[in-house]
């Protein structure tokens, strides 16, 4: 049976198919009447049967890639919850200072809707930003002063500064961002990922999480783990949060009482009762659910190496910055990207919190560059000293950006700004991407995109290029349709940003 056709045969046969079985006796030698809902019962269980040892060994789910040779086998996403500022950060317009606290002209804004922070607003007073900005490298990138550890990678970055997203508030643009649109429910990237290509790891899942907290907004936006869940794909390729400290993923201890030989007894005894009930019902989840049990059981060995971070050098640690014995920080989880990345985790995604500076910018976006400046370009210095840069694909950015027009009161040295998809900037490094460039422009209002605009879902077919993955062919049957990460709308590899 073609795999695509298989696929789709395993997702319309009903949930309820001998899910009342519990009461039902666990013997091998009940025969089922052959009537021809049991033939083809019989048939999925040869199937299951003869994919066994596959899922043993990790492999529950054949993936469809890659397409064609990639250049990158992994990707490490430095998401900026919050929106940074691309104006104060990378998109340096000294025109600006010609229309300091003039009213944005209307032909600019061109009747885009406004945020409920700011729709009360009688005026919308430009702000031009409050930073220096200096080139750097070979290229000259021009970045601003609270980037300087960003600058001594400019020539191995390229940014994108004409990024552009229909959503405006942080939960749409977020799931935008990760999953390819606004509506709930559909996988993240590092989903598709692990479905297209698999886990290179046996001791790691392929996709995990890491989540740190700003110092320039506490609190912030909600992250909600459905940003990392695998939707209709197959559960074990949904993202794993590992958390700070000792216990980094829950419940993966084992508790009292409970011994390595005595957790490998109990999981031998459900792989038994899990492929008896495989063999009569054919479910695919009763595969995925016992390579996780499997999984889980290698991590327990796996991860405590993993977090155990005392064998790095003294100067690999101080280059990831003073936060680096921080337990949780984005120092912190860059450096276990890396130890992550080595040990071929597909994708790999921190959350950083505390970007969204809708009042006291300058200071707040000082505090989240003091974060994340020094980690971020220690990171890639890191990848690149032992050869890992050239195929793993390093992404930093955000949900949106920000208006160049004042949220609420203006005073010298402080100010807020409030969201704006129309332009945002992100960069990107690494595996398949041309660094020391930049790509895209915009308006002297850092307000609307004057060349080469790039969708969210033209950032995702080339992301998914990268890795040898076409984004028209990595689908998936679900409620009628080969739904993909970029969607049925058009988009494109942007490929002037390729190596």
């Amino acid at each position: 049976m073609d795999g695509r056709l298989q696929r789709v045969a395993e997702h319309r046969r009903s949930d309820h198919q001998g899910v009342g079985g519990m009461s039902e006796r666990l013997s091998t030698d009940l025969a089922p009447a052959l009537d021809r809902r049991s033939l083809f019962r019989g048939a999925g269980g040869i199937l299951a049967t003869a994919a066994w040892a596959d899922l043993q060994s990790d492999s529950a789910v054949d993936s469809p890639g890659p397409h064609f040779p990639p250049r990158a086998r992994r990707v490490i996403c430095l998401f900026q919850s919050g929106g940074p500022s691309h104006i104060d950060l990378f998109d340096h317009k000294p025109a600006l200072a010609r229309h300091d606290g003039q009213e944005l002209p209307d032909s600019v804004r061109n009747g885009q809707r406004l945020t409920e922070m700011t729709h009360k607003q009688s005026r919308f007073p430009c702000v031009p930003s409050g930073l220096s900005f200096r080139p750097h490298g070979e290229c000259g990138r021009m970045l601003s002063e609270v980037l300087p550890h960003t600058g001594s990678i400019a020539d191995e970055i390229c940014v994108v500064k004409s990024m552009h997203t229909e959503a405006v508030n942080h939960d749409p643009a977020i799931t935008m961002m990760n999953t390819g649109t606004q509506q709930l429910g559909k996988p993240s990237m590092g989903s598709w990922l692990s479905y297209g290509l698999g886990n290179e790891s046996r001791d790691l899942p392929a996709y995990v999480v890491l989540i740190s907290q700003g110092t320039g907004l506490r609190g912030g936006q909600p992250l909600f783990s459905r940003l990392w869940s695998s939707g209709f794909l197959p559960s074990n390729h949904q993202g794993v949060r590992f958390r700070s400290g000792s216990d980094p993923v829950l419940f993966l201890a084992n508790p009292p009482g409970i011994d390595r030989a005595g957790r490998r007894s109990m999981l031998d005894g459900l792989v038994r009762l899990n492929r008896i009930r495989q063999g009569r019902v054919g479910d695919p989840e009763i595969e995925t659910r016992v390579a996780q049990y499997e999984m889980a059981f290698r991590m327990q060995a796996s991860v405590p190496d993993l977090v155990d971070t005392s064998s790095e050098t003294r100067a690999t640690r101080e280059a990831y910055g003073p936060n680096i014995d921080k337990p949780g920080s984005f120092a912190a989880n860059c450096l276990l990207a890396r130890r992550l990345a080595e040990r071929g985790v597909r994708y790999v995604q921190l959350f950083h919190r505390g970007w969204d500076q809708h009042g006291g910018l300058p200071r707040a976006i000082r505090g989240q560059a003091s974060d994340t400046d020094q980690p971020s370009a220690a990171l890639i210095k890191d990848l690149k000293q032992r050869g890992l840069l050239e195929d793993t694909l390093v992404i930093w950015g955000g949900e949106f950006g920000r208006t160049v027009y004042a949220q609420g009161k203006v005073t010298p040295g402080n100010y807020g700004r409030d969201h704006h998809g129309r332009c945002f900037s992100v960069w990107m490094a690494g595996g398949g991407i041309r660094g020391g460039i930049e790509y895209g422009q915009t308006d002297d209002y850092c307000y609307n995109i004057t060349e080469n605009p790039v969708h969210v879902n033209d950032l995702n077919a080339t992301i998914l290029h990268c890795l040898g993955l076409d984004h028209t062919r990595l689908t998936y049957p679900f409620q009628g349709l080969e739904q993909r990460l970029t969607g049925v709308e058009e988009a494109r590899v942007v490929t002037p940003l390729l190596a």
